[in-house]
């Protein structure tokens, strides 16, 4: 029975009969799968594939980074306030532990103190002003104490700062002024003294904010500007000053406040052009005792005392009072609120 298989289909096909049927049957191992087997059929011919998207398993878009308000930047590390006896607290004492004579006077009404109750730093606060600091001493240090510089670091987010009234020697002007005699010059000889060192400070105030951004670099820096001390009309009674002697004092104080916003706007350009976190901020306080100078009914700032059994000033004259420090505070929870004016390159 099977050897007359092929005799019948040699007779039907002839002598080609028998390798088209093998032909016949490898066409169909080819075929079959392909038809009943998909994933064969996709790999080959690239149809009837079921394939499912890319999008449906891709992962879900990122969300776009949202950028920091003022506050969130601020307040995102640690706040750390830093420089001289405006910042310190001098002036503003309350209770013997203030009044410690030695050391860098830091005291308990500081303007400090407001903000950093005013804000949730989730990195804390630290306080490291020094009465009588330079430019040269939050550098180097001061009254025994390391650099205020090395107070900074990578979490440091707010920064606040009073510098520059003692590299140009403010309370020595006033000093000059106060004590001067009947027979002495005017307050306004001093005028000669003061444009070399305000043209020093031109110089160190722009390489310590540089340092602070670099010591900090997403930091926000808010520098203060220094108030007047005297109305423009009414003399302060018992200072031995003329009102014309606190007009040429206050311009003063107005030329030192220039110089310093003109810094501070200076050092937050170079930030923005290096797409820097930070920022660099100035907060105008010219006027911010105006109505309260020394020697007014309600006075923000300190007028003269003197030491009688040294016959020396005290420390606390023509310093802010602890209602100064008050209106200082009021105005950096304002700054920090408001923010430079600009984006921040922080992001969350």
């Amino acid at each position: 029975m099977t050897g007359k298989w092929p005799a019948r289909v040699r007779g039907r096909l002839g002598e080609r009969g028998l390798p088209l049927l093998v032909l016949v049957g490898l066409l169909a191992l080819m075929v079959v799968p392909l038809t009943v087997m998909p994933a064969a059929r996709c790999a080959v011919f690239d149809s009837g594939c079921h394939r499912p998207s890319a999008q449906a398993h891709a992962d879900p878009p990122a969300r776009p980074a949202r950028p920091l308000t003022p506050v969130e930047a601020a307040t995102s590390g640690a706040y750390v306030a830093l420089g001289d006896s405006y910042s310190s607290g001098v002036g503003a004492e309350d209770g013997l532990a203030d009044r410690n004579p030695l050391g860098c006077h830091r005291t308990s009404r500081a303007y400090y103190h407001a903000v950093a109750k005013a804000f949730p730093f989730a990195g804390g606060s630290r306080f490291w002003a020094c009465s009588g600091a330079t430019t040269a001493d939050v550098r180097g240090g001061k009254s025994g104490e390391p650099p205020q510089l090395d107070r900074l670091g990578p979490d440091t987010s707010l920064v606040t700062i009073s510098v520059g009234g003692n590299d140009v020697g403010f309370s020595r002007v006033l000093a000059g002024c106060v004590v001067k005699l009947p027979w002495s010059g005017s307050c306004a000889e001093q005028g000669a003294g003061i444009a070399p060192r305000l043209a020093a400070l031109r110089q160190s105030l722009p390489a310590l904010l540089d340092e602070i951004t670099r010591r900090a670099p997403r930091a926000r820096v808010v520098v203060l500007g220094y108030p007047r001390a005297f109305s423009e009309v009414n003399g302060a009674v018992g200072d031995n000053l003329t009102v014309e002697d606190q007009r040429w004092l206050n311009a003063r104080a107005r030329e030192l406040n220039e110089l310093i916003r003109q810094a501070v706007a200076e050092a937050d350009d170079r930030l923005v052009t290096a797409r820097a976190a930070g920022s660099v901020e100035f907060v105008d306080a010219y006027s911010a005792f105006a109505g309260h100078e020394a020697g007014s009914a309600d006075p923000y700032m300190n007028g003269l005392g003197v030491n009688l059994s040294a016959l020396t000033a005290e420390k606390s004259s023509f310093h802010p009072t602890a209602k100064g420090h008050q209106a200082l505070a009021a105005l950096f929870v304002e700054q920090i609120r408001k923010g430079p004016g600009r984006p921040l390159n922080q992001y969350r």
